[in-house]
């Protein structure tokens, strides 16, 4: 009887543990209209045959204004943009100097990008992704989303969220390649300066339009 107490008793714990994630997620897409900070990302390669994983790292500054208008900006190790202006998204290679243009639609249904800025509301990822709330840990509360349309390149992303504050994403995508993206510093709802999110293709770039 002490067994089936206990066991009831851990299962209503972890359902409160797993409310924690959802909460923090509807109250990040309620209150978070727009948005910046500071990231540093993580890619890591599985290991091939003979060799161990290999991990890059890069790091930069993120702007949101939702819905369906962000920018990254790298600048370690390389300089690059993406920028989402709501019609278009837009990717620079200052190294190749080349941009590509997407038709953003086309281009963020089911991706990180939809977490963070293109969806106006929960109600609207959950049309994308399916939801899960998951026990907290690194003193963070995660949600896992995984996305419903079949066949894509991203199979899940884990949210670390700090209450309603977006700490962490975490992308694993089909090819066994896991991304790590830690934001620090910041902001939300910001004054974000006027074409925050305009782009003109630098001057002798080449333009490649998908």
């Amino acid at each position: 009887m002490k067994k089936i107490v206990a066991s009831l008793l851990l299962a209503g714990c972890a359902h409160l543990a797993w409310a924690d994630g959802l909460q923090s997620l509807e109250g990040f897409m309620k209150t978070a209209k727009s948005g910046s900070a500071e990231f540093t990302q993580t890619v890591t390669s599985p290991p091939r045959e003979g060799q161990a994983a290999r991990s890059k790292t890069s790091s930069g500054s993120f702007e949101f204004q939702r819905p369906g208008r962000f920018k990254f900006v790298y600048r370690k190790p390389f300089e690059q943009t993406i920028v989402a202006d709501g019609t278009t998204l837009w990717l620079y290679d200052a190294d190749l100097n080349q941009v590509t243009q997407r038709t953003q639609d086309k281009a963020l249904g089911s991706t990180p990008a939809a977490l963070l800025a293109s969806a106006p509301d929960l109600a609207a990822l959950r049309a994308e992704f399916t939801l899960q709330s998951l026990p907290e840990a690194d003193g963070l509360q995660w949600v896992q989303a995984t996305p419903k349309a079949q066949g894509g390149q991203l199979q899940s992303v884990r949210v670390g969220f700090e209450g309603e504050r977006l700490a962490v994403l975490d992308i694993a995508d089909s090819f066994g390649q896991r991304s790590v993206i830690r934001f620090s510093g910041l902001q939300l709802n910001p004054a974000l300066p006027p074409g925050t999110f305009s782009f003109k293709a630098p001057a002798g770039a080449d333009v490649l339009r998908q």
